[in-house]
């Protein structure tokens, strides 16, 4: 091999790497995000070991300078070595656990701990039901659904459809109205350009959607489960909420913005400005990722014996959907948040309190989180799906009728839904333990009262329960005939005329009857 091919070919692959961030955005944004996790959890014994090596390294170059011969290492260095090799192994294993520690409490910036109420929550069609409704509004379409997202600024569900193929994007959007109570369940389609639009999130090689997204913007990175389908229109709207990593000992994550993927030209725009993105703009991931970093609310020996913080509860009807339920607020505000019902760490499965992360958040920082302490606790969403099941035994369950979500809806009430996945006829609203004496109520699905099973005094439940029964004793007919007095003191006049109406009106009843 020629002198300038030995020398050209290492000076080519040196240049190859060095240019790699102009070719290879998206496998530099992987590497480089990697990279940072793996220095984060390793930097405490490689600053240790680059400590030892600078040492050994002036020493040598000491002896060389004066001469003296490099020889063999005496008992004492080799000695030395191995209790460094010893303390780097328990610096490595010390930093990868108190680095966890550290990151916790970095996600529980932004996070504080009230005993205010939950604020008032508007309900909403169980997820399941969403998800189950969706591929019946398919009609021919030969994808398979990749992903279900609840959209809290219209109140629907949107649907996101993969072509079928390897090099293939998205198929179809479809965006559906799954009422509680009703019968108005209006969707829309919007078709993808499959020639022009033809990206997808994990897609192969010029179909990756990441592809396009670091061709726009390096650095920042998503989840699959983050992102989500709109129709504006005719086109789909696919909604990439971005993250970010910060930090150097201690690597987290931060909103960074979305990017949104146009369905008709395939264009990737990335925005900061999230006041108009028709739906969630914070990042679910994230989200979930400060509520898990709950468990370091107190000193590190709480953490490490998990004594303290939270975890979602993950029992009964939540049971694989049991955490960040997105939910628009009650008010006409048009806000909308990420709630939680969480337990405490342990065998514990009762709720003491319900976590909340705003979905739409502006800016490059950690939106605030909320964990607010509920008094009086829930059960378990186990021990209330019993409960309904027993009070309500009439309506629930049977066929294919089930308990749903058991959701906050404000202050320490829940409700949870009852139905199949294809019609949702009743909710049940409640408060507290189930052994306590709070309202627990049957609705129809549209919020109509039906009945409690107990109205706590002065309740509003109880209220309007005492108005129904009034209403219906005033349109009732009596049941007794109005009392007469002694007849005695009437006159054979009065006895007369009395006994005279008396025959005219049965007389009217019995015409009214033959005819």
């Amino acid at each position: 091999m020629s002198r300038a091919m030995r020398m050209g070919i290492p000076a080519g692959l040196v240049i190859l790497a060095a240019c790699a961030p102009l070719y290879a955005p998206y496998y530099t944004t992987i590497l480089v995000w990697e990279l940072r996790k793996f220095f984060a959890w390793l930097a405490l014994p490689l600053l240790a070991a680059a400590f030892v090596v600078l040492v050994r390294l002036v020493q040598w170059l000491l002896r060389r300078r004066r001469g003296e011969p490099a020889g063999e290492p005496s008992d004492a260095a080799q000695a030395l070595g191995c209790l460094g090799v010893v303390v780097g192994i328990g610096l490595a294993v010390f930093w990868l656990i108190y680095g966890s520690y550290l990151q916790d409490r970095a996600y529980m910036a932004h996070t504080q701990v009230v005993t205010e109420p939950v604020p008032q929550l508007a309900p909403r069609a169980p997820f399941l039901v969403g998800k189950a409704q969706a591929a019946p509004h398919l009609g021919d379409v030969t994808g398979e659904i990749s992903d279900i997202t609840y959209l809290p600024d219209s109140d629907r569900f949107a649907t996101l459809v993969e072509r079928s193929g390897w090099l293939s994007g998205y198929e179809v959007g479809l965006v559906q109205d799954i009422p509680l109570g009703g019968t108005n369940r209006s969707q829309q389609r919007c078709s993808f350009d499959v020639d022009v639009a033809d990206a997808r999130i994990s897609g192969w090689f010029s179909h990756n959607l990441g592809r396009k997204i670091s061709a726009q913007k390096r650095w920042v990175r998503f989840k699959a489960k983050d992102a989500y389908v709109t129709c504006s229109g005719d086109t789909p709207i696919v909604v990439v909420p971005l993250k970010r990593q910060t930090g150097v000992l201690v690597v987290t994550e931060r909103p960074a913005g979305v990017a949104l993927y146009n369905g008709r030209t395939g264009k990737v725009t990335i925005t900061t400005d999230t006041a108009e993105v028709p739906g969630p703009s914070y990042p679910l991931s994230l989200a979930a990722r400060q509520r898990e970093a709950t468990a370091a609310v107190g000193g590190f020996a709480d953490w490490w014996f998990e004594r303290s913080g939270w975890d979602a509860s993950e029992d009964g009807a939540n049971e694989g959907n049991d955490s960040e339920f997105t939910l628009r607020y009650a008010d006409t505000s048009g806000r909308s948040v990420y709630v939680t019902p969480l337990t405490p760490q342990g065998e514990a499965s009762s709720v003491v309190a319900v976590s909340t992360v705003p979905a739409r958040h502006q800016g490059g920082q950690l939106a605030p989180l909320t964990v607010h302490r509920l008094d009086p606790t829930w059960s378990s969403p186990k021990a209330i799906v019993a409960l309904i099941k027993a009070e309500y035994r009439d309506v629930c369950c049977y066929n294919d009728d089930m308990v749903f979500e058991v959701v906050p809806t404000g202050g320490s009430t829940w409700t949870a839904t009852i139905g199949s996945e294809q019609d949702i006829r009743y909710r049940v609203e409640g408060k507290g333990q189930v052994a306590g004496r709070e309202a627990t109520c049957l609705k129809a699905a549209d919020g109509a009262l039906i009945r409690c099973a107990y109205a706590a005094p002065g309740s509003p439940e109880e209220q309007e329960l005492k108005r129904r029964e009034g209403q219906k004793q005033k349109d009732s007919p009596k049941a007794n005939p109005p009392d007469l007095g002694d007849l005695t003191a009437y006159t054979p006049e009065q006895l007369a005329e009395l006994n005279r109406r008396i025959n005219e009106e049965v007389n009217r009843r019995l015409k009214g009857a033959q005819s």
